[in-house]
């Protein structure tokens, strides 16, 4: 994958915000900004139009399914990412509108890439 796909990274933790840009910046992918919550995530979505966002959903001020809503029919690809399990969601994440859902534990390139697909 060559850099023109470009991602925003939305996490509350810095530690993850870090750790998620340098494995994606290996594997490809342009990383093109970031942001701590949701409120951080609606504003730099319009500013940077990113391709692709990589959206927490448990954010300390809405939660990721309310920033999909917000952002309405026209929006960036989505995967949302948490360090639950998805079936903690208990189909949230299919009606959500989201790409799909990776564990921050198996964040990996190639995840994001299948998700893309």
């Amino acid at each position: 994958m060559d850099t023109s796909v470009t991602i925003l990274i939305v996490d509350d933790h810095p530690s993850f915000r870090r750790c998620a840009r340098a494995l994606l910046e290996a594997d490809g992918f342009a990383v093109v900004g970031e942001a701590e919550d949701g409120a951080g995530a609606l504003s730099e979505i319009d500013r940077l139009r990113p391709d692709v966002v990589l959206l927490d959903v448990q954010l300390p001020d809405m939660d990721g399914f309310a920033v999909l809503e917000r952002l309405g029919n026209d929006r960036p690809q989505v995967v949302l990412v948490s360090s639950r399990e998805a079936s903690d969601y208990n189909g949230l994440i299919r009606a959500s509108g989201a790409r799909g859902f990776i564990a921050k534990a198996e964040l990996t390139g190639a995840a994001v890439r299948f998700l893309l697909r």
